[in-house]
């Protein structure tokens, strides 16, 4: 068996095997944090197609997240007594979300930089604006209080929101949820291999590079960038689906500003443009700040008392990691070879 094949079934074992280790090491709870880790993952993927394929700074990212969300809740709720099933409300969410990407794509055509940056980051905002307040005079989002009792993720016969039983094995609703995620994040990373090796994709890293000279060379500059919001869209769609049904409830307070900058310093810190790098960004990122959780009891064992509110020295630690990152490494922990040269190299 060569290396490669070797490498391949070590990984599939480890990540097969990792929610059972976990479950039975550090407890349930944090089962659940892989589960979100997986979701920020997916999220982290599609950025990388508009931030680190395409060049398109983008702040309002989380929009089609709410986008996904809301379309799952809406469809899969007592909200309009409407259920569909699962492998109709994932494509739904996902084709609606990309929609909303070249919606915001086609008016921002002639924007770089920070000025696309302020453009995007508005529209991430008027999104959550509308879903607050479309509670009146026709009630479709419910307002700030959100829509409730969303149908879990199923499929076919099996609920992934109960605990199934499997020849004696007892598998949570945590466990449930870790493999689809997982399947929904590899499909993900193998979408992205061949987008970023296909002539799209080259395409792409020329409109990043110089978008004049990618034109002047034939290129169709307006649809390619349509394209890149359209796809990074609709992974955010898909991964707003998978929450939706996770937690059961959405709110618009879901939706922040803060996610979407998280979901940058992820694609930004892992490297962007590559694949692996994005994925450990979006890991340690997702893990980072709940192993920081018990900094509390840390304080009290060294000092005798605590000093500092936990939260605070959390935040306060998290925020000093990022920038000692950008700081030591400003290319990533993994990045792309390009901007590894770019960087280095001038």
């Amino acid at each position: 068996m060569s290396r490669l094949r070797l490498k391949i079934l070590g990984s599939a074992i480890a990540l097969l095997a990792l929610p059972f280790l976990t479950h039975a090491l550090l407890g349930q709870g944090w089962v659940r944090i892989l589960d979100f880790a997986l979701l920020y993952v997916l999220l982290a993927l599609g950025l990388n197609i508009v931030v680190g394929y395409a060049g398109l700074l983008d702040l309002g990212y989380v929009a089609f997240f709410a986008v996904g969300a809301y379309c799952y809740a809406l469809l899969a709720s007592p909200h309009f007594e409407v259920h569909w099933p699962l492998w109709a409300l994932l494509p739904a969410g996902a084709l609606l979300a990309a929609s909303f990407g070249v919606l915001l794509g086609t008016p921002t055509l002639g924007l770089r930089g920070d000025y696309l940056a302020i453009v995007t980051l508005g529209f991430g905002e008027i999104i959550r604006i509308f879903l607050n307040n479309l509670n009146t005079p026709v009630n479709i989002t419910n307002g700030p209080q959100g829509i409730g009792l969303i149908d879990p993720l199923r499929i076919g016969p099996w609920s992934l929101g109960e605990t199934l039983h499997m020849g004696g094995l007892e598998i949570p609703m945590v466990m449930n949820v870790y493999f689809l995620f997982l399947a929904g994040v590899l499909l993900a990373i193998g979408l992205s291999r061949r987008l970023e090796r296909s002539r799209i994709g080259r395409a792409w890293a020329a409109i990043r590079e110089d978008e004049i000279a990618a034109a002047s060379m034939g290129l169709n500059t307006r649809n390619l960038k349509l394209l890149a919001f359209a796809m990074g869209a609709s992974f955010g769609g898909l991964s707003g689906g998978l929450f939706a049904g996770f937690q059961g409830f959405v709110s618009p307070e879901s939706f922040t500003l803060q996610e979407s900058v998280m979901v940058l310093c992820m694609v930004v810190l892992g490297g962007m443009g590559n694949i692996a790098g994005v994925v450990l960004g979006a890991v340690l990122l997702s893990v980072l700040p709940e192993a920081l959780r018990g900094i509390g009891g840390l304080q009290e064992l060294l000092l005798g008392r605590v000093w500092v509110d936990p939260s605070n020295l959390r935040l306060l630690l998290f925020g000093l990691a990022l920038v000692l990152m950008m700081l030591l490494r400003p290319e990533g922990l993994l990045p792309a070879r390009a901007r590894q040269r770019e960087l280095h190299h001038g």
